[in-house]
């Protein structure tokens, strides 16, 4: 997949071009992914960005951070949108795409809040990364989303709302760990009740394997039924190996077997597991690996 760091300043102006864009794509590329919860999806709209950057008439552009941050977002708008539709037609549960650390800095974004934010509409997703994480002020998104000021407060009351119905607290490192490594070692050894003592009484686990590769086709609920679920496809045959990782800020596991493979994440509560998250779709593994 070309990236806007492929591309080649063949001349002094271009270079210029390319380097003032360059100098914020961090930024952008996490604005972008934040937006659309997928590395590949926030590659395609900063190469977008850069092409209509270059294209543009530069002189009267002040602020280039604010320039390409509108410029990003709408993108960014119109790519929901059109996954909207998408989406109908993909098989089972769509999962956001994990980021490792040198993709993206989400130290401020868990896995399972890019999930939750699956459910917002695009207007939502927009205001809410715009207001919450980049602190832009509500009239400027106002222009960037083609709605008006008391519009865009609404939205961002509403996506608020919706993203902490159910509050998140971000578990230390070492009891994520504690959590991940002793879910996997109860399964592996078919010990259902060790299992269930670790699993929240909300718990849900959620698979995207993208009608490429075999997952659960829906989530799973109860500690009961998520406990037989995982007891069965960890302890059973072939053997698997695990490497450990850290995706979205959070420790992480690759399970692999000798022809499959998936990760595995999850979300901590009251110091139960309250999410479990099976990314099983080839195109957002590979990514990450």
């Amino acid at each position: 997949m070309e990236s806007d760091r492929d591309l080649d300043p063949a001349t002094p102006a271009t270079a210029g071009v390319t380097d003032e864009f360059v100098r914020h794509r961090p930024m952008l590329f996490g604005l972008a992914y934040r937006m659309l919860g997928s590395l590949h999806d926030a590659e395609d709209v900063l190469q977008e960005a850069y092409l209509r950057w270059a294209g543009a008439d530069r002189s009267n552009v002040e602020q280039p951070r604010r320039y390409l941050t509108r410029v990003v977002a709408r993108l960014a708008v119109d790519n929901l949108r059109a996954r909207q539709a998408r989406r109908e037609s993909y098989f089972g549960e769509w999962l956001p795409e994990p980021a490792p650390a040198e993709a993206v800095d989400t130290t401020d974004l868990s896995y399972a809040v890019l999930h939750l934010m699956e459910q917002l509409t695009p207007p939502q997703r927009a205001v809410y990364v715009l207001h919450t994480a980049f602190d832009l002020p509500y009239e400027e998104i106002a222009e960037i989303i083609g709605r008006t000021e008391a519009d865009c407060r609404q939205l961002h009351h509403r996506a608020r709302e919706a993203l902490t119905k159910s509050p998140r607290f971000t578990p230390a490192k070492e009891e994520h760990e504690r959590l991940l490594n002793g879910f996997v070692a109860a399964a592996r050894d078919g010990d259902l009740a060790t299992l269930r003592s670790l699993l929240h009484a909300d718990v849900v686990s959620w698979s995207d394997g993208g009608g490429r590769v075999r997952t659960a086709i829906n989530p799973i609920y109860t500690p009961a039924k998520v406990a037989r679920f995982f007891g069965s496809i960890y302890a059973r045959t072939p053997e698997f190996s695990l490497k450990r990782m850290t995706l979205n800020g959070e420790p992480a596991l690759l399970v692999s077997y000798p022809a499959s493979r998936h990760l595995l994440l999850i979300d901590a509560a009251d110091g139960l597991i309250r999410g479990i998250y099976v990314v099983a779709n080839p195109d957002k593994i590979l990514t990450v690996t």
